[in-house]
């Protein structure tokens, strides 16, 4: 799990706040990733990444008959993934987030650390796409790729309403949301406080084993002694 501390308060038009984070962020960033990639995704491709022994779950149609007759133990054949990614956002926005001690509110931090995501990688041809949740899973932003798309993000982020009060966040609910969505095998970053009611490790885990997840950590040093429920 990744924490992320602090970033500029996102105060501006989402225009400009891609503006900004183009000149200070994303420009640093050319540097490292120029050149052609390979996704660490394994999965259907054209590419052969190599053979492994069947594990419940995997697809029978992967199966290599020809090294499981001779083994006489089942083995699947696993493909480097085609290079596009789709990367989705698991974004908890419920009340938590909207505290900040140290220049900005771990919202503003969200926002800007989305934009700069989602800018990096639709600049790659990737697509990006969102769930948001307050006390509920309030929208899904579908995966799309461009420019337009991370404008959108940003504008839908900044134009969520903030709930004053709710019940005590429930993380496993978009969690699950994000198992019920997610058809192709995704690039998922879960951004959150994890201040949140226990029970959520478990559709993280599922989530997981179908997908490449990354947890994101939103912190501010005085929340810390803030209970946080989980695992």
């Amino acid at each position: 799990m990744v924490e992320v501390t602090r970033m500029e308060a996102t105060t501006q038009s989402p225009e400009k706040v891609l503006q900004r984070l183009d000149w200070t962020v994303i420009r640093r960033l050319d540097g490292l990733l120029q050149g052609d990639y390979r996704t660490l995704f394994r999965g259907f491709g054209l590419d052969l990444a190599g053979l492994r022994e069947y594990q419940f779950g995997d697809d029978i149609r992967n199966i290599d008959w020809n090294v499981t007759a001779r083994v006489q133990t089942p083995y699947v054949r696993e493909y480097v993934e085609d290079r596009d990614v789709t990367a989705w956002f698991l974004l908890d926005l419920s009340p938590s987030v909207d505290f900040g001690t140290i220049r900005t509110l771990k919202r503003n931090l969200l926002v800007d650390f989305v934009a700069v995501l989602a800018r990096v990688l639709t600049r790659f041809g990737n697509r990006v796409g969102a769930i948001l949740y307050t006390d509920c899973v309030e929208k899904v932003v579908p995966a799309r790729s461009g420019r337009l798309q991370v404008l959108r993000l940003i504008d839908d982020l900044r134009g969520q309403l903030r709930p004053r009060r709710s019940p005590v966040t429930n993380l496993a609910a978009l969690l699950e949301s994000g198992l019920r969505t997610f058809r192709r095998r995704s690039l998922v970053f879960v951004i959150s406080d994890f201040i949140s009611a226990p029970g959520w490790d478990r559709p993280l885990g599922a989530l997981a084993q179908r997908h490449e997840v990354l947890a994101i950590r939103l912190y501010d040093p005085a929340s810390g002694n803030c209970r946080t429920w989980g695992p």
